[in-house]
């Protein structure tokens, strides 16, 4: 039969100790959350919320077309104006999805002939748009300039390095300044996945770039996510105008693509409204994952120090990682568990997610859970 390959994978993920299964949650759910990625907790907060309701009740359910027939609607400009200029640049462009702004960032700015150096702990989203792009991809070692401008010294043409800002799997931060100067000196462009910057880094949450002074320069590119720290969903592309009005011709995500609800716009533009006027929520979520990380390692469990809200916990093994996480399930708190082949070096892990809601008592409860139910080597 046509499909009897699918027995076969299935049985070898099961053997493997990699099936992964959805799991839909109640709306009330009892459960401590440490595996979502509402950083500064407001995908709930009342103003987030309302707003949402209030752009589907006047501007409807869906956009009901593509930015460029019918999908674009006043409230998907002013939140493009609103993000350029909260993170620093010229212009933005806004998706259904993170994942498809990475997408339509990379496609757009490469082509054949053009050389991408990526590094190798990026994002899927930005390794399936090197994918599809024309171009020629070097992937150079995770967070080394060096390679970057080795890479970069070896093509005389276009060039485009990509990378993430924070790394989703072990929560590091890319060294953005020595990676801007390495693609300077080639007359590289330098494009930023700032998913998990944003909301979390910078002055304010501005973001990473704008920390390491490189929002709104002319030869940067950023891409952001509206569904972590403003809690709503879609993504956006930030740089120069010229950029975006390239993307906005040429980006096949962004061209064929049903345009954001307008009750994501209106969600995340209150988020965005609300960040800016309490500043002290990034501040306290990077309190809250050093916090963590401090009470995991002293008792022992091995963590990367975080440079944002991601807290990376290494397990012996995947089938250790999900006994672990189901766990820490099993006594009320929820983790994530990342498994080969999500993690690029293939080390099982519990990633663990700040939030700026989370309480001291919060805190210690999760941490004592984590550590109780740790796998023992």
């Amino acid at each position: 039969m046509a499909f009897d390959w699918i027995d076969a994978a299935g049985a070898a993920r099961r053997r493997a100790g990699l099936v992964r299964t959805l799991r839909p949650r109640p709306a009330d759910s009892p459960l401590l959350d440490l595996a979502g990625n509402d950083y500064l907790g407001l995908a709930r907060h009342p103003e987030v919320t309302r707003g949402a309701a209030e752009a589907a009740g006047r501007w409807g359910a869906g956009a009901t077309g593509s930015r460029l027939v019918t999908g674009s609607t006043e409230l998907h400009a002013q939140l493009e104006r609103e993000l350029a200029e909260f993170c620093g640049f010229e212009a933005a462009l806004v998706l259904s999805s993170g994942y498809t702004a990475n997408l339509a960032a990379v496609t757009a700015l490469t082509a054949a002939g053009t050389l991408v150096v990526s590094d190798a702990g990026n994002h899927a989203s930005l390794i399936d748009g090197c994918r599809l792009s024309r171009a020629r991809t070097e992937v150079v070692p995770h967070a080394d300039p060096a390679a970057v401008r080795t890479a970069l010294a070896g093509h005389p043409g276009r060039a485009l390095a990509v990378t993430d800002s924070v790394f989703s799997v072990d929560g590091d931060a890319a060294p953005l300044p020595a990676l801007a100067d390495a693609c300077r000196t080639r007359d590289a462009a330098l494009l930023v996945d700032d998913a998990h910057g944003l909301g979390v880094l910078g002055d304010g949450g501005r973001g990473a770039l704008r920390a390491a002074g490189l929002a709104g320069d002319a030869d940067v590119v950023a891409t952001v996510t509206l569904s972590k720290s403003l809690g709503s969903q879609g993504g956006a592309v930030l740089g120069p105008a010229r950029v975006v009005e390239h993307l906005v011709n040429t980006a096949r995500s962004f061209i064929f693509d049903t345009g954001l609800a307008p009750a994501a716009a209106g969600g995340a533009l209150a988020a965005l409204r609300l960040l800016r006027r309490e500043p002290h929520r990034p501040v306290r979520v990077r309190e809250v994952a050093r916090d963590l990380h401090a009470r995991l390692t002293a008792a022992g469990l091995t963590a990367v120090r975080p440079d944002a809200a991601v807290i990376s916990v290494r397990a012996p093994s995947p089938e250790a990682a999900v006994r672990w996480a189901a766990d820490c399930r099993a006594a009320g708190l929820a983790v994530g568990c990342f498994r080969p082949p999500s993690v690029p070096d293939g080390i099982s892990r519990l990633r663990l997610t700040a939030r700026a809601d989370l309480t001291d008592t919060q805190i210690a409860t999760a941490a004592r859970t984590i550590v109780a139910t740790a796998p023992v080597v």
